[in-house]
C-alpha cells in the first residue's frame, strides 16, 4: 500500500464528513434533525408554561400570547430573508449562525424581568430560528436524491414530532423548578447543535448569482402582518372598535397588498413569485399555508383546556397533550416512504381530512369529558398531520432547481408560519369573545379549578366554535392539495427537471 493509499483509506473512515461520501446524506440528515428537534421542544415546553409565566411575570392575557406571537413573527417574516442570504453566501454557515443565535436569545430571554422584555428577546430568538427554517429543508435537499426526499423529511417530521412529545412534558417539569430554566436549556443545545453542524455539514449548493435584498418588500410584509396579527389578537379581548385594532386592519389591508405590488417589481425580491408559476409548488405551498391555518392552536387551546378547565398541573398536562404527536410520530415515515412511489397528491388530501375528522370530534368535549376521548382524537389529528407534512414538503422542495432551494425553503416556513401565526390569531379572538374577564384570567393563569361549570360553559362553547372553524379550514386545505397535478414516485424526476427548467426561465 503506498503513502497515498494510505490518506484515500484515512479519509473513507471518515464516514460522513465528506460531501462525496455515499453516507453524507444522513449525517446531514443528522444536523436538520438536530435543529427541527430544538425547535419543537422548544415550542411544547413554552406553551405549556405559559400559565406560570402570567403569575411570575404579572403579564397582560394580550401579553402573554404575544410571547408566542413575537417569536413567531419575527422567524416568519424574516425566514425569506435568510433564505435569501443563504442563497447568496451559503447555507451552512448560516445554519450554523442561526443556532448560536438562537442560544444567546435563550439565555436573555430566562433574564427577562417583566412581559416586554420578554417579548424582546423572543424576537430575537425568532431571528435565529428564521436562518434554522430557512435551510433545513434545503440542505436535506441539497444532500439527498430525488427518490429518497420523501422518506429524508419524513424522518424530519418524525424527530419534530419526538420534540412535540418531550416538549410539554419537559417544560412541565422545568416550570416546578424555575420558569427560567424553558429558556435556559435551549442554551447547550443550540451551542451544542452549532457544533455538529459546522463539524458536519458542507456547501453543496452553487451561489446564487443574483445579488441584492429586498428591504423594501421585507418592510412591508412585516408591518403589515403584525398589524393584522396585532388587531385580531386584541380585537377579541378589546372589540373590534379599539384604535389599535383598526389601525392594524387598515395597515394589514394597504401594506399587505402592496407588498404583492413590489415582489412583481423587484429586482432580487424577498419573495420570488416566479417560483408560484409551478402549479405543483403553488398548489403544495398553499396547502402548507392552510394546515397551518388550520392545526397550529389546537395544541395552544388544549394546554388551556388541560390546565384551566380540567385543572391539571403542567406536568401531567405535558403528558396529555403527547398523543398529538406520537400520533405524527407513526405516519410520518410510513408517508413519507409511500410517496416516495406513488407521489404526494392522494397522501397529503387525505390526511388533511383526517385531521379535519378528529378536529370535529373534538367539538363533542366538555368540562367532564374523559380523558380517552381528547387522546384519541388529538392521535387522530396527529396521524393527519403526519400523513401530510413529509410528503407535501418533499412535494415541494423537489420541484426547485438547486440555486433557488434556500428561497423556496423560505417561502414554505413563511407561508406555513404566516398560517400558524394568523391561526393563534383567530383562535384567541373566538375563545374569548363573550367570557367574562375574571374567568379568562383563571383559566389562562391555570387556577380555574373553583369555577363552576356554568362559569365554565362559555370558553367550552367557543372552544367548540374554534374547533369547528378549523376543522372547516382543513377540509379547504384538501381541496387545494388536490389542485397539485397527478403525479407517480418513478415519474418524479423527469416533472421535476421540467419545473425547475420553466422556474429558471
Amino acid at each position: 500500500m503506498t503513502a497515498t493509499d494510505g490518506i484515500v483509506t484515512t479519509r473513507r473512515r471518515r464516514a460522513g464528513v465528506e460531501a462525496d461520501h455515499p453516507h453524507y446524506k444522513w449525517w446531514a440528515l443528522s444536523c436538520t434533525s438536530v435543529g427541527l428537534l430544538l425547535a419543537a421542544i422548544n415550542s411544547g415546553t413554552l406553551i405549556i408554561a405559559l400559565p406560570d409565566l402570567e403569575r411570575a411575570l404579572h403579564t397582560s392575557l394580550l401579553g402573554l400570547v404575544w410571547v408566542i406571537l413575537a417569536y413567531m413573527i419575527a422567524s416568519t417574516v424574516l425566514v425569506l430573508t435568510a433564505g435569501r442570504l443563504s442563497d447568496l453566501f451559503g447555507r451552512k454557515n448560516a445554519y450554523v449562525w442561526g443556532f448560536v443565535a438562537f442560544a444567546a436569545a435563550s439565555l436573555g430571554a430566562g433574564f427577562a424581568a417583566d412581559g416586554t422584555q420578554l417579548i424582546v428577546w423572543r424576537v430575537l430568538q425568532g431571528i435565529g430560528a428564521a436562518f434554522l427554517f430557512a435551510n433545513a429543508a434545503a440542505l436535506v435537499t441539497d444532500a439527498f436524491p430525488r427518490n429518497e426526499l420523501g422518506i429524508a423529511m419524513g424522518t424530519n417530521t418524525m424527530v419534530a414530532a419526538v420534540g412535540l412529545v418531550l416538549g410539554p412534558v419537559l417544560g412541565g417539569a422545568l416550570v416546578s423548578i424555575r420558569w427560567e430554566w424553558v429558556f435556559w436549556f435551549n442554551v447547550p443545545l443550540g451551542l451544542g447543535a452549532a457544533a455538529w453542524g459546522a463539524v458536519i455539514l458542507r456547501e453543496l449548493a452553487t451561489p446564487d448569482t443574483r445579488r441584492g435584498l429586498d428591504l423594501a418588500g421585507t418592510g412591508a410584509y412585516v408591518v403589515g402582518l403584525t398589524g393584522l396579527v396585532l388587531a385580531v389578537s386584541k380585537g377579541g379581548l378589546s372589540g373590534w372598535n379599539d384604535p389599535v385594532v383598526i389601525v392594524g386592519l387598515i395597515a394589514a389591508a394597504v401594506l399587505l397588498p402592496a407588498f404583492v405590488a413590489l415582489e412583481h417589481r423587484a429586482a432580487a425580491p424577498m419573495l420570488d413569485l416566479a417560483i408560484f408559476r409551478n402549479r405543483l409548488f403553488a398548489a403544495a405551498t398553499a396547502a402548507a399555508f392552510i394546515n397551518g391555518l388550520s392545526r397550529f392552536a389546537l395544541m395552544f387551546v388544549f394546554v388551556f383546556y388541560f390546565q384551566g378547565v380540567m385543572g391539571d398541573d403542567p406536568v401531567l398536562a405535558g403528558v396529555k397533550l403527547a398523543p398529538l404527536a406520537l400520533g405524527m410520530l407513526v405516519s410520518s415515515p410510513l408517508a413519507g416512504v409511500w410517496a416516495d412511489r406513488h407521489g404526494s397528491r392522494a397522501l397529503a388530501s387525505l390526511g388533511m381530512v383526517v385531521s379535519a375528522a378528529g378536529l370535529a370530534l373534538m367539538t363533542t368535549l366538555g368540562v367532564d369529558s374523559p380523558y380517552w376521548q381528547s387522546a384519541l382524537w388529538l392521535v387522530l389529528v396527529g396521524v393527519g398531520s403526519g400523513m401530510f407534512n413529509s410528503p407535501n414538503t418533499a412535494a415541494m422542495m423537489g420541484t426547485v432547481p438547486a440555486n433557488r432551494r434556500g428561497i423556496a425553503a423560505g417561502a414554505r416556513t413563511m407561508l406555513q408560519n404566516t398560517g400558524a401565526v394568523l391561526s393563534i390569531a383567530f383562535v384567541l379572538a373566538i375563545v374569548t369573545a363573550a367570557v367574562p374577564k375574571d374567568v379568562l384570567l383563571q383559566i389562562f393563569s391555570g387556577l380555574a379549578s373553583s369555577l363552576s361549570n356554568r362559569q365554565l360553559d362559555p370558553f367550552i362553547a367557543n372552544m367548540h366554535t374554534a374547533l369547528w372553524v378549523l376543522a372547516a379550514t382543513s377540509m379547504v386545505g384538501a381541496g387545494v392539495s388536490l389542485l397539485r397535478p397527478r403525479h407517480g414516485g418513478r415519474e418524479e424526476p423527469a416533472r421535476v427537471a421540467l419545473a425547475a427548467s420553466e422556474v429558471a426561465r
